[in-house]
């Protein structure tokens, strides 16, 4: 039983996996349940044994990746490290997302958080989590000083997303070319940037 259960989850991480080299390179919008079974060498019908459609394989690969970013988050913010920290490991893990699988990252910027259809619509309430869980971290950073509070929290959040994922999609795009040696520098710079904006300034109130 517990062999026939491992198999079953193989063919099905091998339809997604596959689904994520065809929806990258080919756009989910142009692709076919056929393109995806022919990619992963399996018969049609199997990638409809598991999905009832392409839209579903996109949700899926969606909600997989997003559910670890909340998870990360909601992590962060339970701990006790100082905001900057925690704004930082968000940061990275987004980061070391799109470098360990730069074509799901293309996938769930192109496709979702980007997209101004029905898809993306659909996801707006997770979107919408995660920009929560970032704007409560930013938040306890101006109760306890370290930021300024003039700045809504909300604002603060959009400029620190926004710049990661404008980052990742000049990426995705060839618009800046990162070496391997320096994905870590473009982390801490981006961190540093929106963290100095919002610091205290001596002599200034927050």
């Amino acid at each position: 039983m517990s062999a026939r259960r491992d198999g079953t989850a193989d063919k099905r991480r091998v339809i997604l996996d596959a689904a994520i080299r065809v929806f990258a390179r080919e756009g989910f919008h142009r692709c076919r349940v056929s393109d995806i079974a022919r990619e992963a060498n399996v018969a049609y019908g199997l990638v409809y044994h598991y999905f009832r459609s392409k839209d579903e394989v996109l949700d899926t690969l969606f909600t997989e990746r997003w559910s670890l970013l909340l998870e990360a988050i909601a992590e962060n913010d339970r701990s006790d490290a100082p905001v900057r920290d925690k704004l930082h490991s968000i940061a990275s893990f987004i980061v070391d997302s799109y470098r360990n699988d730069p074509d799901l990252m293309k996938v769930i910027i192109v496709e979702v958080t980007r997209a101004a259809n029905t898809f993306g619509r659909a996801h707006l309430g997770e979107i919408r989590q995660a920009y929560e869980g970032i704007s409560a971290i930013v938040a306890s950073g101006q109760e306890d000083g370290t930021f300024r509070s003039d700045i809504s929290a909300d604002f603060a959040t959009l400029c620190f997303y926004g710049a990661i994922e404008q980052l990742l999609t000049a990426w995705i795009f060839d618009e800046i070319k990162m070496p391997d040696d320096e994905f870590d520098s473009a982390t801490q710079m981006l961190v540093e940037t929106v963290c100095d904006g919002l610091a205290v300034r001596t002599g200034v109130s927050a």
